[in-house]
């Protein structure tokens, strides 16, 4: 299973980013998907869940009310929308697909990573 994720760029303070994901094959429409992030020297920390058929999300504390997941089955596509950045927002973003329909917030919880897509917020 291959994933491609793209969108990510350099922005200021409050813009805004929509990530995509696009996973070669059907495998990933009843897996659960997620998004993570690693900043430098940091390590990989969990962003946002979403189960196979999106009935249910879950995200991190840090990026509630600002960050939206998504995806649409059709296209094998996962999304990020990303609003209010903030610099502390600044990390390669990396998207996953599940060992499950409904997966956590671990690492270990995901079989399949992209490449990451860089995302860089300025003050």
């Amino acid at each position: 299973v291959q994933l491609q994720a793209s969108g990510g760029g350099s922005v200021q303070a409050g813009g805004s980013l929509r990530l995509s994901c696009t996973v070669a094959k059907r495998t990933s429409s009843n897996n659960a998907m997620a998004w993570f992030r690693q900043a430098p020297g940091k390590e990989r920390e969990f962003v946002a869940t979403i189960s196979w058929n999106s009935a249910n999300t879950y995200y991190a504390d840090s990026v509630k009310g600002r960050f939206t997941i998504s995806r649409d089955n059709a296209k094998n596509t996962l999304y990020l929308q990303m609003n209010d950045l903030k610099p502390e927002d600044t990390a390669v973003y990396y998207c996953a697909v599940g060992r499950r329909s409904y997966s956590g917030i671990a690492v270990r919880e995901y079989s399949y990573w992209g490449q990451g897509t860089l995302v860089t917020v300025s003050s």
